[in-house]
């Protein structure tokens, strides 16, 4: 086999030593434009899960390479004069220059054909002599540009500008540094990578660059070293080949088109506020070896690497998503207190979790709690309660933790009229410990329901089915219960959802009724338009929804929330894509905002005043041309403005054509952009599961609050079950009297068993706080 490889960087070297070392027959020959001491970027950060790979794939490289590895377990975050230290993190770094010269010694050893100083000929001409063509050529990879019809790339390019830099400082640790100038906010990403130098990511937003006048500043770095001395602490800055720039994120529909395939950032690119380019790249050089060595031909090789590495890629890519959005959000969470500004830092991902800090570093993740205890003026002795068992006050109604239960559709309702099942269901959340639960989807009009078998809350009948529901569920004292109201306008006479979510539209044969909207715009693209509901309309269904408020406050609810979101009747007037009206209540945001302000402002005047109102609301479309996050932040204002007491942010369902980004906790980052743009109280929802990411989004302060759906439905007594696993038995998790034996886990299978000791010598624990302390180099000292 004939193998050309297009790059000289980690990936492309890693891969040839890798291929070369399976089947020493192959001929692989490397072309490099670049000379073998040219390189870009001063050192790499390896993760230990890359490590294990290297020594298992390649013993030889991995023991060169760590006989030069920085170790440190240590993140330091410098933040208002102060420094916070996380440890138990684990790194390994090493000079960008020395891992390379270690990679091409390898490929030489092998016999790998290495051509520095050499442009590749063309992929197409390769592609023709070669049996394998391994585009490995980087972030603006010509070879992937030169066939973008077939690999189809999407580069999405950032607001911030970094610049990569070193200094002759040597870090301890992994450092963050944030300081607040004249100009806006500037951050450092630094780390060392040997004995002598850090590398030094020097990073701020595009308004504050301009503003700073560093881009014209004659020396690239002079001013950075006044700027940062107190952190440089006499030392200098060393300028590389980089400038000013902004991070693309790369990715791609197809990474194999024929026998030419893209190898690390000509396939894709992560933030290196994550540390992942070299990462990635020679995790994809091990995966693509791998499968040309165990798939019969090269067609099912790459076939064989695409499947096997792209979910492992784009879940990375997400984390780096998250991690550099919040860098480009910074400026806004500058106001936090120094413990949650750290929390929130390391957090950032959603990787690194409060328990998963908390087994890293137990003292620095006490240090945090004790600080939300404050918050919460604690002043006694106990151990620091789980952030979501902490009590919280909103608007006159205090709820016993920071959990909710969401509206959860059960279309089992006859005529509108809530049934057993409905009842069962709402009580047995209401035993579950949640602080506050919500029934959902109650329409206010028998036009307003989504399907045939929603609740309703505009009969005297229903009233009084939901007064017997509501009895019933106060049975733990203290838990506060809710309802939604909704109009579904043009996702109104639909059948029952399936998986997705989306009903199909119910023809009038089988039960559906006419439908309006802000504008006749149907929900499919073939589905029935709605008609587009005049002021009459309007004005009658203000009337509904003020009448449906009051029967919720006369049925017992203590929480009245408002379907503003998921393209129902108030999200489509808010929405410009649902939303073509040319009267008063269309055309600009504050316009869009007419007609659901007015329905507020109705619904507060009869909902007391000592009982909260909420709004739900989608903060984005995910569709182009939609809402935008700044449009979000200004609905929730005038919500706010209105009477609304917090904002329940979810996102979509607004068109059919929408493109959700799904992952765990994907829209939690929208409540975070509300609370912090706003300062208004928000329930964080969407994909949140696990009791540790309640607490992290809660201690990191992107909400005040958690929704928790679909796992309250997997599991009734989730609240009560997440107080048991965190060994909580305080006053947020009120265990029903006659429940109180189940408390605590039951044991298992072989819970009875005391394993013996089987080993001579115990190995000592890692330390949890490791620091950079290279030894004296004696000779440097003559």
């Amino acid at each position: 086999m004939r193998i050309a490889v297009i790059g000289g960087g980690p990936g492309g070297l890693h891969f040839a030593a890798l291929a070369k070392q399976l089947a020493p027959e192959r001929e692989i020959t490397l072309w490099e434009r670049n000379a073998p001491d040219d390189t870009f970027g001063f050192g790499v950060v390896f993760s230990d899960e890359t490590l294990d790979g290297i020594e298992q794939a390649d013993p030889e490289v991995f023991r060169a390479v760590s006989a030069e590895f920085a170790r440190w377990r240590d993140i330091d975050v410098h933040y208002r004069g102060r420094r916070l230290t996380s440890g138990g993190h684990g790194f390994a770094a090493l000079e960008r220059r020395r891992l390379l010269a270690i990679l091409r010694e390898r490929c030489a050893g092998l016999g790998v054909d290495l051509r520095f100083g050499t442009e590749a000929p063309p992929a197409e001409q390769l592609t023709a002599e070669y049996d394998l063509v391994v585009a490995a050529d980087g972030v603006h990879s010509a070879t992937r540009q030169r066939h973008a019809e077939q690999f189809r790339p999407e580069l999405d390019e950032r607001g911030c500008r970094y610049i990569w830099l070193a200094t002759d400082r040597v870090f301890e640790a992994f450092t963050f540094i944030v300081e607040q100038t004249d100009f806006g906010v500037l951050q450092v990403h630094a780390y060392p990578y040997n004995d002598r130098r850090s590398t030094f990511i020097v990073e701020l937003g595009e308004a504050a660059w301009r503003r700073s006048g560093l881009a014209e500043d004659p020396d690239g770095v002079g001013r950075l070293e006044r700027l940062l001395a107190d952190h440089l602490a006499g030392h200098r800055l060393i300028a590389g080949n980089s400038r000013w720039i902004t991070f693309s994120t790369v990715r791609n529909a197809r990474w194999h088109h024929g026998n030419l395939v893209l190898l690390g950032d000509a396939a894709h690119t992560a933030h290196f506020s994550i540390g992942s380019g070299t990462k990635l790249a020679m995790e994809d050089a091990l995966a693509l070896a791998a499968c040309l060595h165990e798939q019969p031909d090269v067609p099912g090789a790459l076939a064989a690497y695409e499947a096997e590495r792209r979910p492992v890629v784009e879940s990375t890519q997400r984390a780096a998503q998250a991690s550099l959005e919040w860098f480009e959000s910074i400026a806004g969470y500058v106001g936090q207190g120094a413990e949650q500004f750290a929390f929130n830092l390391l957090t950032r991902s959603r990787r690194v979790t409060y328990d998963n800090l908390r087994e890293r570093d137990p003292e620095f993740v006490a240090e945090v709690d004790a600080w939300f205890d404050r918050g919460a003026d604690r002043g006694d002795d106990r151990p620091a309660t789980p952030p979501m068992f902490h009590p919280y006050r909103l608007g006159a109604l205090t709820l016993h933790n920071r959990i909710v239960v969401p509206p959860l559709a059960s279309y089992t309702a006859v005529d509108g009229v809530p049934g057993e099942f409905d009842a069962a269901q709402f009580t047995a959340h209401a035993l579950g410990g949640a602080g506050l639960v919500l029934a959902g989807m109650t329409a206010v009009s028998p036009q307003g329901r989504a399907t045939p078998d929603c609740p309703g809350l505009y009969t005297d009948g229903q009233e009084q089915a939901w007064r017997r529901i509501v009895t019933a569920a106060r049975l733990i004292p203290g838990t506060r219960l809710g309802i939604q109201l909704t109009h579904a306008g043009r996702r109104a006479a639909t059948g029952t959802p399936g998986p997705d979510g989306i009903g199909p539209a119910l023809p009038t044969e089988r039960g559906g009724w006419p439908t309006l909207a802000a504008s006749p715009l149907p929900w499919d693209p073939g589905g029935p338009p709605p008609r587009e509901a005049s002021r009459a309309e309007l004005a009658e269904i203000t009337r509904e929804f003020a009448a449906a408020a009051a029967r919720a406050d006369r049925a017992g609810f203590d929480v009245l929330e408002l379907q503003l979101g998921h393209g129902h009747l108030l999200s489509g007037f808010l929405s410009p894509l649902t939303n073509r009206r040319t009267d008063e209540f269309g055309g600009t945001l504050a316009a869009r905002l007419r007609y659901p302000l007015r329905v507020v402002a109705a619904v507060r005047a009869v909902w007391p005043a000592d009982k909260p109102l909420l709004a739900r609301i989608s903060a984005t479309d995910w569709a182009a041309g939609g809402t935008t996050a700044q449009d979000a932040v200004r609905i929730a204002r005038a919500l706010a403005g209105a009477g609304v007491d917090a904002i329940d942010v979810s996102t979509g369902e607004v068109v059919a054509e929408q493109r959700p980004r799904y992952g765990r906790s994907y829209q939690t980052p929208f409540a975070d952009l509300i609370r912090n743009a706003t300062g208004l109280p928000v329930i964080a929802v969407g994909a949140i599961s696990g009791h540790d990411d309640a607490n992290s989004i809660l201690l990191a302060g992107r909400a005040d609050l958690v929704a928790v759906g679909r796992a309250h439905l997997h599991d009734p007594l989730w609240t009560l079950h997440a107080a048991a696993d965190q060994g909580y038995t305080g006053p947020g998790a009120p265990w029903p009297p006659a429940w109180l034996p189940g408390s605590r886990k039951p044991p298992g299978p072989r819970a009875d068993r005391v394993s013996p000791r089987l080993v001579l010598l115990r190995t000592p624990a890692e330390p949890v706080h490791r620091r950079w302390l290279p030894k004296p180099d004696p000779d440097r000292s003559r």
